[in-house]
């Protein structure tokens, strides 16, 4: 019997890889983790993306800063208020605003903090790209103290 050139066992690998990745999403679209849920993982109240929590609003002072956090369906705060706490409701008829697409809102000394929620139910914000945090406040006192007393920077989007 013949041994297998090396040639042969490298075309036989990649066609049993290629088969494999293609076959894969296949398998894995029947699954129930695989369909998207009912607006893509919102649901009404303060679900967030799969299935983690809202985090609770919060406004406090921290080392001097005034930083507050809201969920972004209850727009903007009024006198240290939010929507459904006495503040103005988030019209949907009104043009897009600057957290359209946000889950969250976060300002230090009232300038937007840009965070995002990473799959797993963490958060970034743009000023701590690369460290995740638990939840919005504790992402808002980081971002403080790498601030280091320097003024937040607007986000120019367009």
């Amino acid at each position: 019997m013949s041994r297998p050139t090396r040639r042969q066992v490298l075309h036989v690998s990649a066609a049993a890889l290629a088969g494999t990745a293609l076959a894969a999403p296949v398998a894995f679209a029947g699954t129930a983790s695989a369909r998207p849920t009912a607006g893509h993982g919102h649901s009404e109240g303060h679900q967030a993306p799969a299935g983690h929590e809202m985090p609770e609003p919060f406004d406090e002072m921290y080392q001097g800063r005034h930083i507050e956090g809201w969920p972004a369906d209850e727009g903007a705060p009024e006198h240290g208020h939010h929507a459904g706490h006495g503040g103005r409701a988030h019209s949907r008829s009104a043009p897009a605003g600057p957290h359209d697409g946000m889950d969250f809102v976060v300002r230090i000394d009232n300038d937007d903090l840009h965070v995002m929620r990473n799959a797993d139910g963490t958060w970034i914000s743009l000023v701590n790209h690369y460290e995740t945090f638990t939840t919005p406040r504790a992402l808002a006192r980081a971002a403080v103290r790498e601030l280091q007393g320097a003024d937040l920077v607007p986000v120019v989007t367009g």
